[in-house]
């Protein structure tokens, strides 16, 4: 055993006096990479009672020993545990040898009492006498608990040399750390390690080696380690290759040299951090100045706490901007569905003085273990940290997406300045933008948009919040089995107490003094009182539910316990869950990183496909079965490995050649701040002199030869007419590009030679993709023809035969379209079209729209940015929500996982959350603020249809109505999240509800009820007889109550009803031109919007010719206003925004959302 020697680390010493009493502070690693703590207290004490004694006549002085105490946790609780061996110390200081063992016995019963806290934002105190002691919580689950000053290493080392060290950790260098104080080693390398975090030290780490332990400095691997400062020149001596840190003196060397001779750290991110540490403020005294002088030890410790708490908040923030900064585009070369890496095409992005750094640091287990997260899509600080400081086209991708390439000013924008110097002021106004009637979106600047925002601190996204201090009752005096269960009861009515206060105001600490209730009620062995907390954690906090504990209480159950169990409908629900997903089969996660590599072999259509995806040319499913089709032309259906190779080194090589391109100044100017070249031509004589063709997403522009100039040759949409012209006089045929300029025509033309036909392919594709976006205002299309042409000039260089011009063309898709099918967006339909966006963005193929929720902005207490903007959430096939923000329409959050199932309905409270009902029979409940779902309702046990809210008091309290398919309804309180009642109704099948007037409106297969929320049926309006005969049903429905309308629809008949609810007058049936079935409606002012099937549609399925129809309708004059066309499959969903725009979402064919002014 190591114990004793880490005690005594330094040996085991007798003295003639007694020395002050030492800590220090230990870490353990097992062989799973699991740590244990330990806090050890070294104290002097005689080793006699006796002062002295007198043999033969001499004197002989009273000799004093160390003893040590160590406290082990699994939690790195270095200061609590600190603070209880001191606490400690007093009692042992007045006692003697043979009462030592009893007092360390009690001491250890007490620390055994106290519980761990739960993550998040609640802290624990006790009282051990004199102090008072705090333990403090993760910030999250996946987080490491901080219970040390983080600013040591600030007054051990300068900026300089802290990044050393990092950079040395990094790259995964032997380094040894050094001391004269034992304590110091650890608290230093775990400030290190911390500083590090997302990436978590994957090798030996040993913080404190004892004397008789050098030898672990020979291992071969890389390490962190921690010898005392003695051992300085012997270790240097003798061993080679060792990074050697001395903490007292805050220098770093090597064991070769005095010189350390490593790759740095970039110099952009180096120079942010060290900007950053001179703005901390480490000394407390320096913030007490000013202050009155404390006179009571516990305010004293309290203030030092929240003080240290903060900075130690501080320096988390700087260090993860630097971890940030470091790895800010690893992102850009992985491809998640295939776990894929690029780390060849993201060192070619890397500046020349920095690859090294990142050659070494790429091949490291540190930088492997990042990695898998990322691939995973884990949502941690980095993550948010990331996402919240990206620039502002990246921010955009949600509508500037696809062949996304670094402008030259973002280039320099990213060497010149931080990535916390990006921001804008904050926005003036929180709800929609003024969706302007442009022709197109422009990309010089987003017209229809109000502006990007963006923080001005990268530290917005993790706000310190306030914590909550939760003390425990004094420990009992007699540690007897009895007293100890009278502490544990006095611990629960605590708990049950802050719970009733918590009740209504805050359900993250509402979830953990349910935890810990829970906690201590398994210690009491109260099953069902533990099983009920624990059950209440799906209401509260999902994340904190203790899976292995609550198996362990289910298997353990007796008899009659299981039967009390089988009478609460909500426990037995929960065991039923719990016992169901232990019998699942357990599988592990897909946890591995794969190599970029070329393929080998032939690639039928499927490997071709993850081929291309993986090598992150495109991720479009339909574009690249169009590629396999033009590198197969005239061939077998499959691509030879070696053509596959060459295409690849030919993309490669023409991206590179456009991205590389130094453009001069003149023409940067007259070029739009995020206009980029795709393309460059040859220098060709054309009729307006010699020079090169540049494409951009944008325009045809010259780069005239000799004196650098800017020429216009034309934007794409002023583009009439282009061809080629056979060879005449000329060798080789000629471009001809007829445009409309100003209103007054020209002519442009080029001799391109060999690459005329290719030419004309692409100026054709950019010219039809700018008329599809602009006419159907998605600017989607324009990037998706950016992306045709780039595979069109790589399939041309590849394939190099005279079938390379027709192998091309089947990569012109909008041309095509063009010349197939007509162009023409019914005016109506131009007008009222205001904006396209693709949730489906970052998937390789659409998926359909289910439900749209719109979220009015507000401010909100922390006075983040994106908590005041509007939002639009968006629920995708397979339980996969979107969420974008309403005032730019760019996207906030990709992906929030929920469930796994098809999500029907959602509905926004005063209460920031979201209630989303799933197929899976749970109501997920997200919280707007942290966009993460913890939160679940269990009660329903059948699919969730519908929910629907009424507000009750002018404190806008909500009671939330909720439906399931089986005619169940539920009335929930919105603060507690307790069902209130519950009601059933009888029916085949009830698909959505709403309230109006106190009364409960349901929709059901074959009828409309209407209920009191007694639940007794007020009306019943049916399905007309011949609409059942063909076995149609109700598919949506709209209450007017101010006119006594019903509107109803249904899913196939082209018609709506009008009801009359007083029955004044009989129902009228108004057909729907062209329309052969209703999928949902919604009022919108004095409007009634109604989605349906054109006539192609028969039982759900399409002719081909497919598209949806968006009818505009009086409810005065009962007629249709407006028809409208913008999806290519039927509308699923519809939804208004502060009743100044609609927003329809489609299915998966099409898998898009129109946004559509309101007249």
């Amino acid at each position: 055993m190591a114990m004793p020697q880490l005690c005594f680390p330094g040996g085991l010493h007798v003295t003639t006096e007694r020395r002050d009493e030492q800590f220090h502070f230990l870490v353990f690693t097992d062989v799973f990479g699991k740590k244990t703590y330990g806090v050890v207290m070294q104290c002097y004490r005689p080793i006699l009672d006796e002062t002295s004694l007198f043999q033969n006549g001499a004197d002989f002085s009273q000799l004093f020993t160390a003893y040590s105490f160590c406290v082990i946790s699994k939690c790195p609780y270095f200061t609590a545990l600190k603070d209880c061996l001191s606490c400690l110390l007093i009692q042992l200081r007045d006692c003697r040898l043979s009462d030592m063992k009893s007092r360390v016995k009690v001491f250890a019963t007490k620390l055994a009492l106290v519980p761990v806290p739960p993550p998040g934002q609640l802290h624990l105190m006790f009282t051990l006498s004199p102090l008072t002691i705090v333990l403090p919580s993760k910030e999250d689950k996946d987080l490491p608990t901080i219970d040390l000053d983080l600013h040591l290493p600030f007054f051990c080392f300068r900026p300089k040399e802290l990044l050393e060290v990092l950079s040395c950790l990094l790259q995964e260098q032997r380094v040894v750390l050094f001391s004269d104080d034992w304590a110091r080693l650890t608290l230093v390398a775990e400030s290190f390690l911390l500083f590090l975090q997302p990436l978590s030290w994957q090798q030996p780490y040993v913080p404190v080696l004892a004397r008789g332990m050098l030898d672990f400095l020979m291992v071969p691997t890389a390490f962190l380690m921690g010898c005392h400062l003695s051992h300085f020149k012997e270790i240097t001596a003798e061993t080679d290759d060792l990074i050697l840190v001395n903490i007292d003196s805050g220098s770093v060397s090597t064991s070769c040299c005095e010189v350390l001779d490593l790759p740095e750290i970039p110099p952009c991110a180096a120079d942010c951090f060290t900007q950053r540490c001179l703005s901390l403020k480490t000394h407390f005294d320096l913030y007490q100045c000013q202050r009155a002088s404390y006179t009571d030890i516990r305010e004293q410790r309290s203030k030092r706490r929240a003080w240290q708490h903060n900075l130690n908040h501080e320096i988390q923030k700087i260090t993860l901007e630097l971890i940030v900064n470091i790895f800010r585009d690893v992102g850009s070369h992985l491809n998640c569905e295939h776990r894929v890496f690029n780390s060849e095409e993201f060192l070619k992005t890397r500046d020349p003085a920095e690859q090294l750094f990142y050659k070494k640091v790429l091949g490291t287990n540190i930088f492997h273990s990042f990695l898998k997260d990322r691939l995973n899509r884990k949502m941690d600080n980095f993550a948010r940290m990331e996402l919240e400081t990206r620039f502002e086209m990246n921010k955009m991708r949600a509508v500037l997406e696809t062949p996304r390439r670094v402008t030259k000013q973002e280039i320099h924008a990213r060497r010149k300045s931080s990535v916390t110097e990006n921001g804008v002021s904050k926005r003036s106004q929180m709800s929609l933008p003024d969706l302007e009637d442009h022709q197109t979106t422009s990309f010089h600047r987003n017209t229809l948009l109000t502006g990007i925002s963006r923080m001005s601190d990268t530290a917005l996204r993790i706000i310190s919040k306030r914590l909550t201090v939760f003390k425990l009752p004094d420990f009992p005096a007699s540690l007897s089995v009895h007293s100890v269960q009278s502490f544990h009861t006095e611990l629960i009515q605590l708990l049950s107490k802050a719970i009733f206060s918590a009740q209504k105001e805050n359900p993250t600490l509402l979830a953990r003094y349910y935890y810990l209730r829970g906690f201590i009620n398994t210690l009491c062995c109260r099953h069902l009182d533990a099983l009920r907390d624990f059950q209440n954690l799906y209401k509260t906090d999902r994340a904190l539910f203790p899976t292995p504990l609550v198996t362990w209480l289910v298997d353990s159950m007796h008899q009659d316990e299981r039967r009390r169990v089988e009478k609460r409908p909500e426990l037995r629900g929960l065991v039923f869950k719990v016992m169901t997903e232990n019998k699942k089969l357990v599988v592990q996660p897909d946890d591995h990183v794969k190599k970029f590599e070329l393929p080998c072999k032939h690639l039928h259509q499927e490997e071709f496909v993850r081929c291309v995806q993986e090598c992150g040319i495109v991720n479009d499913v339909a574009t690249i079965h169009r590629l396999f089709d033009a590198l197969t032309e005239g061939q077998t259906k499959q691509v030879d490995p070696k053509l596959f190779k060459v295409f690849y080194t030919v993309w490669k090589e023409k991206k590179s050649e456009t991205q590389d391109l130094s453009l001069p100044s003149e023409v940067n100017y007259q070029l739009d701040d995020i206009e980029c070249v795709y393309k460059l031509s040859p220098c060709v004589k054309t009729s307006r002199g010699v020079g090169k063709i540049a494409v951009t997403q944008k325009r045809l522009f010259l780069l005239i030869q000799g004196q650098p100039g800017f020429l216009e040759i034309t934007k794409f949409r002023d583009i009439q007419e282009v061809k080629v012209i056979p060879a005449l006089l000329f060798r080789f045929p000629a471009l001809h590009i007829q445009t409309m300029t100003s209103g007054r025509p020209e002519v442009f033309e080029a001799n391109l030679k060999t690459e005329t036909g290719l030419w004309s392919l692409l100026v054709k594709e950019m010219w039809a993709g700018r008329k599809l976006s602009d006419q159907h205002k998605d600017p989607q299309y324009m990037m998706q023809a950016l992306t045709n042409i780039l595979l069109m000039d790589a399939v041309m260089g590849s394939l190099q035969t005279q079938r390379s011009i027709t192998a091309a063309s089947k990569l012109a898709y909008f041309d095509k379209i063009k010349h197939e099918v007509p162009m023409m967006v019914p005016k109506t339909t131009t007008e009222m079209l205001k904006h396209k966006i693709n949730p489906s963005l970052d998937l390789a193929e659409p998926q359909t729209v289910h439900v749209l929720l719109y979220t009015p902005g507000q401010l909100s207490c922390n006075d983040a940015v994106d908590d005041m903007n509007p939002k639009l959430w968006v629920a995708l096939s397979g339980g996969r929500v979107v969420v974008f923000d309403a005032s730019s329409w760019s996207i906030l959050q990709a992906s929030i996982q929920v469930g796994q199932e098809q999500l029907n309905c959602m509905l926004g409270l005063i209460q920031e959350q979201v209630w989303i009902g799933s197929q899976d029979s749970v109501i997920y409940i997200i919280d707007t603020h942290s966009m993460s779902c913890n939160r679940q309702l269990t009660e329903h046990r059948h699919e969730v249809t519908g929910l629907t809210a009424e507000t009750i008091d002018q404190r806008h309290s909500q009671q939330i109505y909720s439906c399931s398919c089986d005619g169940t309804i539920l009335q929930w309180d919105s603060a507690s999240l307790k069902v209130t009642r519950q009601l059933h109704l009888s029916c085949e099948r009830l698909s959505s509800i709403q309230i109006h007037a106190g009364t409960l409106w349901c929709c059901c297969r074959d009828s409309i009820v209407v209920l009191k929320k007694s639940g007794t049926p007020q009306k019943i309006i049916t399905l007309p007889d011949d609409l059942q005969s063909i076995s149609s049903s109700f598919s949506s429905f709209i209450v007017i109550p101010e006119r006594g309308q019903l509107w109803t629809g249904c899913a196939n008949a082209g018609e709506v009803c009008l009801w009359y609810t007083n029955y004044s007058l009989p129902a009228k049936r108004i057909l729907l031109p062209g329309s052969s079935g209703v999928t949902c409606m919604i009022r919108v002012k004095d409007q009634i919007w109604v989605a349906g099937h054109g006539k192609g549609w028969i039982g759900g399925q399409c002719d081909g010719n497919m598209r949806s129809q968006l009818l505009v309708m009086n409810p005065e004059s009962l007629t249709v206003t407006k028809e409208l066309q913008a999806h290519a499959d039927s509308i699923q969903t519809l939804c208004s925004a502060e009743d100044r725009y609609v927003l329809s979402g489609s299915a998966w064919r099409d898998g898009k959302i129109a946004i559509w002014k309101v007249e």
